[in-house]
């Protein structure tokens, strides 16, 4: 049995879980979000409480599974999730223009990326940009989607990197004479 399964998820205050034939459908302040899962996991709702049981003891790691992406999908209506990407390296910048982001990256035309829906971009400054929305998948897959156009190289540090992210460098050639 899944010690993350077992505890039960508290509903906060104007949330509305919704369980219908294995179908969650979590409403908040900031939006609605509908997921489906396997027939071995029985999802309860009651007492202002999420809880989550799985038929045979096997399904333990889809037990856990269950209650995190509840879990999350609870957090994001509520307070939604956030990734934040830096860049480094001289002239690349990052830009707004309507609800693209056009980032200049060394390329020889600048690249640009559309906002998918649930998601919204901010570039509060020329070196960062702020990937915001309630689904914490989506978040995720933009961010690294962004970061992937100009992975960091190990050298001098150039590139798109998340905040927080340690880059591991190398040293340069070796100077020798012949």
């Amino acid at each position: 049995m899944s010690r993350i399964g077992k505890s039960p998820i508290t509903i906060p205050q104007g949330v509305e879980v919704k369980v219908e034939n294995h179908t969650v459908t979590v409403t908040g302040p900031k939006g609605t979000l509908t997921n489906t899962f396997l027939d071995v996991v029985n999802i309860e709702v009651a007492d202002g409480k999420v809880k989550v049981s799985v038929n045979d003891e096997k399904n333990g790691n889809i037990h856990g599974l269950t209650r995190t992406l509840i879990n999350n999908m609870i957090i994001g209506v509520t307070n939604g999730f956030e990734k934040a990407l830096e860049i480094n390296g001289i002239g690349y910048r990052a830009q707004k223009q309507g609800k693209k982001l056009v980032l200049t990256l060394g390329y020889s035309h600048p690249v640009e990326v559309e906002e998918i829906e649930g998601i919204t971009i901010d570039v509060p400054a020329q070196n960062s940009i702020v990937v915001k929305g309630i689904d914490k998948q989506k978040v995720g897959q933009v961010a690294a989607n962004i970061r992937e156009l100009k992975l960091p190289e190990p050298y001098k540090g150039k590139g798109i990197k998340y905040v927080g992210e340690r880059i591991r460098r190398k040293e340069g050639k070796a100077g020798g004479k012949k």
